[in-house]
């Protein structure tokens, strides 16, 4: 069973990832629980800011947000949730991080479908074994370590 993936472009801003990129990496992230419907939706830094403002109390454009399916138990749906990703802030933090724009998509997107799967880097020891996972996804798509250079991760939602 595939992965099923919605892909939203709210978002005319570039450059963006291609279809086949997202599914790529998502399905790469998903890998041990197959099957999945999820969204991933481009934004721009307004609407990142007013969603990571009214759910997270940060009043102002994140990387990625993570929302998971809230679905009752005896609901059977491959739901897992979505990924609301803002181009601008992306694109800003690879420049920055002197990153290829790809390796640092694909990190976000793993790192959010990681969140979906209930991983979490709030704890160190659970931020530890999240960055892992994270380096070695990438690793296996021809991507550097993206913590190698940074004393503290840039993607911590």
């Amino acid at each position: 069973m595939t992965l099923d993936l919605d892909i939203q472009r709210a978002c005319e801003l570039t450059p963006q990832p291609d279809d086949e990129s997202f599914i790529r990496w998502a399905s790469l992230a998903l890998r041990e629980k197959p099957g999945q419907e999820l969204t991933i939706r481009l934004v721009d830094a307004e609407e990142s800011r007013t969603l990571n403002r009214d759910y997270r109390g940060k009043d102002q454009p994140t990387n990625v947000l993570s929302f998971p399916a809230e679905l009752p138990p005896e609901l059977d749906i491959p739901l897992l949730g979505d990924l609301v990703i803002c181009v601008p802030v992306v694109n800003q933090e690879a420049a920055e991080q002197h990153k290829l724009p790809e390796a640092h998509w694909a990190h976000m997107v793993i790192h959010g479908c990681l969140h979906l799967l209930d991983y979490d880097h709030i704890e160190d020891a659970d931020a530890d074994v999240m960055e892992a996972l994270e380096v070695r996804l990438l690793a296996e798509l021809g991507f550097p370590d993206p913590y190698a250079n940074h004393e503290e991760s840039a993607t911590h939602e």
